[in-house]
Parts: structure tokens; C-alpha cells; sequence
């Protein structure tokens, strides 16, 4: 399903936005009949309480979407999202009331809600469309809304069903819409174009391991964007529970994120030199499984001790991007849902991020609420360095003590991607836990729309 404003030609329902504390005066602007109506529904414009107004023919002729408090619109977002799913099927058109420094994120939020995941069952939902408000750039929010709904269908899709075969794909679709090229690095090779990590981790699955490589754009900044792509992780030989294998199906939103990210870029068009990396892998249970105690080599020649098979994520990434930082990039950033740590500090509403340079964080963090899509910043503490320096080799994919997590597994990247890449990492979660305005329970986008609206600063595009 591809998200799509109406037109103005579609003989849209005007759609009245109004305060709670704004009613009255909205009201003593009306006719008559429209007061009553109102006044004899007892309508109270809480956040998203929608008032269909019918006219004369009984037909619905206005509406109004309640825009609750200040103190209610700082505990939620996408506000109007929250109406969608009480309007009968129609266009819609924003008629007053829509403060202009947030009808962007209000109309995003609003093409968001349209999104299900039906491959598997379920019927399309009811078409409730908006024209776009004055002052959008349809396009741009179109292109936005594309790349997100692209992340929810991948991290949706069952590991049946997204493997790294698919993963692989699926990357190939966006290569071929965007007109990118793409290489694909598969099994053995991995060993011997020397992405050993990335091979040691997949090697157990039926289903061969890979490293999937996009690039796009011939002028401008390099940016390189590096995604985890562990399409199942049953935590090898340090099996996980069943309770904690449950969702295992989303731990390659890195990737998923990346991917959407891309297409976001790719359709408007950035001036940049764009490459996407994705070590696509199953970490499975099998005899060649690798093990707890094992230490292995990893491109960029450092070795690391494997003190749990669970902390397999940052193993594949360490190789993409010591890969991706051959290149000096202007910018990498990678995207995974690494660590159970950064959920416990931040919950599942957050995506934190780790970088060196104060500037980047603060337009990052400005970013992300400009575009209600939100961040906080984790430091790469250097004090907890020696935590991941076993001694009986370079690294320890998994310190022991379980404080700080996700801020050792940030440094552990960090060594990967150099000293003299600009980087920085987000620690995603990558699901909705409950069904809320513009994103039901499921798989979601996380730190890309604020990236996007970061980077033309981030890069001096």
C-alpha cells in the first residue's frame, strides 16, 4: 500500500481542529444550527474526540477533531492520527484550527494511520484521506511516510518469510526502484573476502549469511548507514527462553530502519553519496554453531572472546563496519536492536543514540522533536572501556556484570568503525508494544525521520 494524499477535486469534508479551550470561541463563529448540534452532543474536544456535523441532507458536511490541552499534547503524538479511525470512509481537508508549525507532523501522522500488515490476513482499512495542508510538501511527507511504512511490512514479516534470502530482496526491490546498485557478498565468500564475524555468526542456519551492499548517488557528502540484520536470533548455543525468542522476528529493525531510511533519501532526492550496509544473518543452533569461550578473528584484525552467542548483533555489525570505515565516510551511523540495556534505561518509546561531538547530538536532539519522532543521548563512557578488554583477546563481545550494556556494546562498535569516521550509533527498539495514534502494535520506525531532517546540517547539503 503506498500512502497518498487526496485532492482537493475529491470533494473533501472540511475538518475543524479546536482547543479545548478554544470551543466557545469557535462556536459564537457559527450558525445556529451548528451550535445546537454541537451543544446538543455535549462534544468536548478531547484529543483526537471527533463531532460529525451533518447537513441538511443527513450526509456528514463538517467535522470537528478535538485538540485537547498543551499538557495532553506533550504525553502523546500525532495527534489527529487519533481520529482517523472514527471518520467514515472519505477526503478530508483541514479547514481551521491546525497550528502551522506542527500541520507536517500532524499530516504524516495522519498517512501513517492508514498503515496495517495484511500479507497474512485481514482486509485493507476503510480509505480516510487528507489533502494535504497548506503549506506541506506533499511529496516530501509522501516520500517519508513511504520509507516508514517500507521498515513496519519488514519488521512485521515472520522469520518464515524474512530470511536473509528475503532481507536480500527486499534490498534488491529498492535498489531497482531507486536505480542503486547492489552487491551481495553469500556464505563461504564471506570467508574469503574476509568478513569472518558475519560468516561465524550465520553459519549455523539452513539459510546462508550474507552481506548486502547498496549504494547510490555519484556527488556529495559520503554517508554510510550500517543496519543489523539478525532476521531470527534463537541466542545460539546461549539459547534464549521462549518468553525472550518470542519477537526475536524484529532483530533486524536496524536493517529494516536503514532500508526505509534509504528510500527516504533516495526519493527526495539528497545530495549525498549514499552506501547501505547490511550483514544479513539467523543466528540458529546447529553442531557449527560457534560457541561460548570461542575466539574469533574479525576484519578489521582484531580478535574477540564469544562469552555469550547472544551478543551476536554487534559481531556482525563489527565487520560491516569496519568495512564501511575503509571508505572514510564523511558520516556513518548504524541502526540495530542491540541491547535489552538500552530498553530497561530509556523503555520502548526511545531510541538512544551514541556520538563523540556535542553539535551532532544537539541537532539530533533537535531534530527529533521537530519531527515528534524522538531520541536521547547515551555517552561513549570511556571509563567502562577495560570492561570489554578480556585480555585473552582484544574484545569481549559480552562483559560480564550487566551494568551499562548498552553503552559497553556502543563502545565495542565504536572500535570497529575507527577514530577517523565521524559515527554514531542508535540502540533501537524497533516494535510498538501497544497500538497507539499513527502506529499500531507492531513493527516501527525508529530515529530515521529525525536523521533525515538532521542531515542536510549533519552534512552541509
Amino acid at each position: 500500500m503506498s500512502p497518498r494524499f487526496a485532492s482537493s477535486a475529491d470533494a473533501p469534508i472540511p475538518v475543524h481542529v479546536v482547543e479545548a479551550e478554544s470551543l466557545q470561541n469557535w462556536l459564537d463563529q457559527q450558525p445556529a444550527r451548528i451550535q445546537t448540534w454541537v451543544r446538543g452532543a455535549e462534544y468536548k474536544p478531547a484529543l483526537g474526540k471527533v463531532l460529525l456535523i451533518p447537513g441538511a441532507s443527513g450526509a456528514v458536511e463538517e467535522v470537528l477533531v478535538g485538540y485537547g490541552t498543551p499538557a495532553q499534547r506533550k504525553r502523546t503524538r500525532f495527534h489527529l492520527a487519533a481520529a482517523v479511525p472514527a471518520l467514515p470512509e472519505g477526503a478530508y481537508q483541514i479547514a481551521s484550527g491546525l497550528p502551522a508549525d506542527v500541520a507536517e507532523v500532524e499530516a504524516l501522522g495522519w498517512l501513517l494511520a492508514a498503515y496495517k500488515f495484511d500479507r497474512y490476513a485481514g482486509a485493507q482499512p476503510k480509505p480516510v484521506r487528507l489533502v494535504a495542508p497548506e503549506g506541506v510538501d506533499a511529496a516530501e511527507v509522501e516520500a517519508i511516510a513511504a520509507g516508514e511504512f517500507l521498515t513496519r511490512d519488514l519488521i512485521n514479516t515472520p522469520a518464515n518469510d524474512m530470511g536473509p534470502d528475503a532481507l536480500e530482496a527486499a534490498a534488491r526491490t529498492l535498489a531497482d526502484q531507486h536505480q542503486a546498485q547492489i552487491a551481495v557478498t553469500t556464505g563461504d565468500d564471506l570467508l574469503n573476502q574476509n568478513f569472518p564475524l558475519i560468516h561465524t555468526v550465520g553459519r549455523a542456519s539452513d539459510r546462508a549469511p550474507r552481506l548486502i551492499d547498496m549504494r547510490w548517488g555519484t556527488a556529495g557528502p559520503k554517508l554510510t548507514l550500517v543496519g543489523k540484520g539478525v532476521c531470527f536470533d534463537t541466542g545460539g548455543l546461549n539459547l534464549k527462553p521462549g518468553a525472550s525468542m518470542g519477537l526475536m522476528k524484529k532483530d533486524m529493525g536496524g536493517a529494516a530502519t536503514v532500508l526505509g531510511l534509504a528510500h527516504m533519501i533516495m526519493a527526495l532526492g539528497l545530495p549525498v553519496q549514499l552506501r547501505v550496509l547490511v550483514p544479513a544473518v539467523e543466528n540458529a543452533v546447529s553442531a557449527n554453531a560457534f560457541r561460548p569461550g570461542d575466539i574469533l578473528p574479525s576484519r578489521k584484525g582484531l580478535s574477540v572472546e564469544v562469552n555469550n552467542t547472544d551478543a551476536e548483533g554487534r559481531l556482525v555489525l563489527a565487520d560491516a563496519l569496519a568495512y564501511g570505515a575503509e571508505e572514510n565516510p564523511d558520516m556513518m551511523l548504524s541502526m540495530a536492536t542491540l541491547t535489552g540495556a538500552a530498553r530497561v534505561a530509556v523503555g520502548a518509546d526511545l531510541a538512544p543514540f551514541f556520538c563523540d561531538e556535542d553539535w551532532i547530538a544537539d541537532r539530533l536532539m533537535q531534530a527529533s522533536r521537530d519531527v515528534a519522532d524522538p531520541l536521547w543521548r547515551l555517552p561513549f563512557w570511556e571509563p567502562y572501556e577495560a570492561q570489554i578488554e578480556p585480555g585473552i583477546a582484544d574484545l569481549d563481545n559480552a562483559p560480564k556484570g550487566g551494568f551499562g550494556g548498552a553503552i559497553t556494546a556502543a563502545l565495542f562498535l565504536r572500535r570497529f568503525a575507527g577514530e577517523n569516521v565521524r559515527y554514531s550509533h542508535f540502540d533501537i527498539y524497533g516494535w510498538q508494544p501497544a497500538s497507539a495514534p499513527a502506529r499500531p502494535k507492531g513493527g516501527v520506525g525508529m530515529g530515521a525521520r529525525a536523521l533525515l531532517e538532521a542531515l542536510p546540517d549533519l552534512l552541509d547539503i
